[in-house]
């Protein structure tokens, strides 16, 4: 049935035209735009993603510039570090040199002044921005990336680069304000009984090898001492019958030994038949042996009867040991230092005190402890920090050789300023011999802290190289996922162009020729 009211025909063109004409106009702008998803009513949900990728991209572009700017700053600091190594390292040759003592030691001196002066341009000029990261001990964060989860959330992550302090600032002794600390300084190895304080005396300590006064010797009896790993021997010949004869002779075989801080004497009065050995060594403890052979050598009775006191029963070796002259005291293994942590040696009323920094070990602490105490340069008193190979157990030692009795104390709390890394540098004294011992040991803590420095540094650096690279890469790659996406496929979209060009063609011609039907009944009507 034909109607010139409804043109069915026609509203079937028509609508065919105005979809490919809608298909043909979005081919076109993904001709123009270069995008599939160009806007929210293209793809809303891709739409919504690609828009969350953009602003990673931006931000992770910010975290570029701010990467960059980082390592920028740590090179500086690392370059620092490297620089006063290598004025440290000129510093220790000078120290060396001034070991000797036919030496010109005030000019001597002198370089090391300049040297150390130059140490302290380096320090204050290592910076960049405004930013020193060889000054203080605060922390530098450095935005390295935005993590965001599936849920949305977002945070940013950084990297963590600690100041390593290179001045040569005493700090802030924090003892008698906070929490009291003294229980960290302990008077034995492995102990937990806080040190005491004592005096330090150069008299040295000693040991008494006692002989039984009431029986003599027999022939062929034989006693061997050992002292510092020299051994001494004396065998009883027939005529050799009495115990003073045996001791006279070890006597002066033993002072014949002229070991160095060790005498050996006579015990007068009624104990005239001891032999006393004192040892005078500061930082080394002496070992004491006595071996027996011949008849009465397992005895209980024999001639030689005991070591301080010590008897001997059914052995044939009895053995004792002679302390260093030298106060020791020990930093517990049980807790750590931390910042502001500030330990104090007195002597003769004097405070010495080391402020511990971020990250510090006890070690450290001694050390810092040993450098004030030798910066002082009180006459007599020389130190060494020992560590326990087995246990990692810290100590400092603590020795006076002059004739004057000095107060020995230590303390320790917390609420300090920590000391700088180069504590100890500006009291560097070549000009006396014992400014000079104490120099060679001290200036080894102080490169061993720059090249920690150095090393520190180093490790930021790279890790922030390695972020930077990644970061870059992780740039691209959300790119390339956006583009993904939302890009058009331009091989596509022209193909598809030129097949809607031929529809839409098609589309008129069928539209004219349903319009032209209605026209057909009127030839009904001639």
């Amino acid at each position: 049935m034909s109607s010139i009211l409804t043109n069915n025909s026609a509203m079937v063109a028509l609508q065919t035209l105005k979809s490919v004409n809608s298909n043909l106009q979005q081919t076109q702008s993904e001709i123009s735009t270069g995008k599939a998803v160009a806007s929210a009513k293209d793809n809303s949900a891709v739409w919504a993603i690609s828009k969350v990728m953009e602003s990673d991209v931006k931000g992770f572009k910010g975290i570029q510039e701010s990467l960059s700017l980082g390592e920028s700053t740590v090179a500086v600091a690392r370059n620092a570090s490297e620089t006063v190594t290598d004025l440290l390292t000129d510093i220790k040759g000078k120290i060396v040199a001034a070991q000797e003592e036919n030496v010109d030691r005030e000019k001597i001196q002198t370089d090391i002044n300049a040297l150390r002066d130059q140490i302290g341009a380096v320090v204050g000029a290592a910076q960049f921005n405004g930013l020193n990261l060889v000054q203080g001990t605060d922390e530098v964060n450095i935005l390295s990336s935005l993590d965001r989860t599936g849920s949305g959330n977002v945070s940013a992550s950084n990297i963590r680069v600690d100041r390593q302090d290179l001045t040569s600032t005493s700090g802030v002794n924090g003892v008698g304000t906070g929490n009291d600390l003294s229980a960290q300084i302990v008077d034995a190895a492995g102990g937990t009984t806080t040190f005491a304080g004592s005096n330090l005396v150069n008299t040295g300590n000693s040991a008494v090898i006692s002989f039984d006064s009431t029986n003599g010797f027999d022939t062929g009896d034989t006693v061997s001492i050992t002292v510092g790993n020299q051994t001494v021997s004396w065998t009883a010949g027939a005529d050799d019958q009495s115990g003073d004869v045996g001791r006279d002779a070890l006597l002066g075989s033993l002072q014949a030994l002229d070991l160095e801080g060790v005498t050996f004497t006579s015990a007068a009065g009624a104990a005239e038949g001891d032999i006393v050995v004192t040892s005078t060594r500061s930082f080394e403890s002496l070992d004491l042996s006595v071996a027996l052979g011949g008849a009465n050598a397992g005895d209980g009775d024999a001639y030689f009867s005991a070591i301080n006191g010590d008897a001997q029963v059914g052995t044939a070796v009895e053995e004792a040991t002679i302390d260093q002259r030298a106060e020791e005291v020990f930093f517990t293994t049980a807790a750590a230092p931390s910042e502001g942590n500030s330990y104090q040696a007195s002597i003769a009323g004097t405070a010495y005190f080391y402020t511990a920094g971020a990250g510090e070990t006890m070690e450290d602490v001694a050390r810092g402890l040993k450098t004030a105490i030798d910066a002082a340069g009180i006459e007599g008193v020389t130190t060494q920090v020992a560590i326990n190979d087995s246990t990692g157990e810290v100590s400092l030692k603590v020795d006076n050789s002059s004739a004057t009795t000095l107060a020995f104390a230590t303390a320790a709390a917390d609420g300090g300023e920590a000391s700088g890394g180069l504590f100890g540098l500006d009291a560097i004294d070549v000009t006396s011999n014992e400014g000079a011992d104490s120099a060679l040991d001290n200036i080894e803590t102080l490169i061993q802290n720059s090249i920690d420095a150095a090393a520190s540094f180093g490790s930021a650096q790279g890790r922030i190289e390695t972020q930077s690279t990644f970061i870059g890469s992780l740039v691209d790659s959300l790119k390339s996922g956006i583009g993904t996406l939302v890009d058009a496929d331009m091989e596509e979209a022209s193909a598809r162009l030129q097949a809607l060009q031929v529809q839409q063609q098609l589309a008129t011609q069928s539209l004219s020729i349903a319009n032209q039907a209605p026209q057909n009944i009127l030839s009904l009507f001639r």
